[in-house]
């Protein structure tokens, strides 16, 4: 810090300057042919990454036959709600969806990309483009208020300096996510091998001899509100909710009370549908202490198991493997009431449940639980870096 200090100090002691971004810096506005793309070098927003995390490469082909070229060095950046924050610079060439906008920088003497990157990363230029986003139902980034933003444009070498301080924050996460995605492989790997039960001869049953499956009822997202009745969403499974839980992210209103169904303390609420078959059938205990309401594409298996136990054989891959013969693999992938209660389930004794249930749940807070261990200290470093990205940024305009 005190390096990049002292270069402000000598090279612009009387503020930055402040430029539009479109007086350096473009859309592309070339075209490339879908068929010379593929899953490396077709960007749709799906496959861009939030909070300038990157990308990953495209499971699909485009279905339009010409699109925008991007080269290294492009800003692409995802122009549809809910996807505004999606960002990645580019670092190879290829092309891009209509809902991604390739910048291109046209004063290179004057700006880096990886500094107007970051720039554009920052949660100052999201609030901005959220502000200034068109449409009703799927609002749009405005291109032209884009192109209206105003960016600091410090000497290069400032610029050279941000950058560099920033990537060793960068690395550090990335180093951090190696090890704690090692370790989940790890936690897979034991949770797989414990609920084999390959050396021991225990009871198999179907899961009808266990328990039942209800249904949940239909309400929408018009229907939440912040205190009404606990309830449980069928995409929440996959987005807020780990191996168990006892308390909802989202309440639905008191008057739907009746009109609602119930899963009770204990039961496994099960998600019915899915966008690929390895997402349908995630399960989380509900561990709560009084009811709570599950929607429609939602089923509760109430059962003679330990919940715990039932929701990590729900997660290992023996399961899956049975599972996936019965999913109806439609746009929407779904399991039926009827095909969940034809899968099978091992019956250890209660103690060997509750043994394998601690020694799982040590695992599981290793990496899923951000209040210790490797979770929190990588969340740490991102508030870390994001405090010194926006400190770093925020510059004296000059008159």
């Amino acid at each position: 810090m005190s390096r990049i200090d002292a270069l402000i100090a000598e090279l612009c002691p009387e503020g930055v300057e402040f430029k539009l971004l479109g007086s350096c810096a473009a859309y592309s506005d070339t075209r490339v042919d879908a068929s010379d793309l593929d899953g490396k070098n077709f960007i749709g927003v799906d496959n861009l990454l939030q909070n300038a995390a990157g990308k990953v490469d495209a499971s699909y082909l485009p279905n339009t036959a010409r699109l925008t070229a991007y080269e290294a060095g492009d800003i692409l950046l995802g122009n549809i709600r809910p996807y505004l924050k999606k960002i990645w610079l580019a670092n190879n060439k290829g092309g891009c969806s209509g809902d991604v906008l390739a910048i291109r920088i046209s004063d290179a003497h004057r700006l880096m990309p990886e500094f107007l990157y970051r720039v554009l990363a920052s949660d100052v230029f999201f609030a901005y483009n959220m502000q200034h986003a068109k449409g009703a139902k799927m609002p749009r980034g405005s291109k032209e208020a884009i192109l209206k933003y105003r960016i600091p444009v410090p000497p290069l070498e400032i610029q050279r300096e941000i950058v560099k301080v920033l990537d060793t924050f960068t690395e550090l996460e990335a180093e951090l996510e190696a090890e704690l995605e090692a370790r989940r492989r790890q936690y897979k790997y034991y949770r797989d091998a414990l609920l084999a039960f390959s050396d021991q001869d225990i009871r198999w049953a179907a899961m009808a001899e266990v328990g039942e499956f209800f249904r949940g009822r239909r309400f929408t997202k018009a229907d939440y509100v912040e205190d009404g009745v606990p309830c449980i969403h069928y995409g929440d499974i996959y987005t807020q909710y780990g191996t168990a839980t006892e308390m909802t992210v989202s309440h639905v209103r008191a008057d739907m009370a009746s009109s609602l169904r119930f899963a009770q303390p204990g039961d496994l609420i099960i998600a019915g549908v899915g966008e690929t078959v390895e997402d349908v059938g995630k399960a989380v205990a509900w561990l709560g202490h009084d009811e709570v309401a599950i929607h429609d594409d939602c089923f509760a298996f109430r059962h003679s198991l330990n919940p715990r136990f039932a929701s990590y054989y729900f997660q290992s891959t023996v399961f899956h493997a049975e599972k996936n013969k019965f999913v109806a693999r439609a746009k929407v992938k779904r399991l039926s009431a009827e095909s969940l209660a034809k899968l099978t389930i091992p019956v250890p004794s209660p103690g060997e449940q509750a043994r394998i249930v601690a020694i799982l749940d040590k695992f599981d807070a290793l990496v899923n639980d951000i209040s210790i261990g490797l979770p929190a200290e990588i969340a740490a470093r991102r508030r870390q870096y994001a405090y010194y990205r926006d400190r770093l940024l925020t510059f004296k305009e000059a008159a």
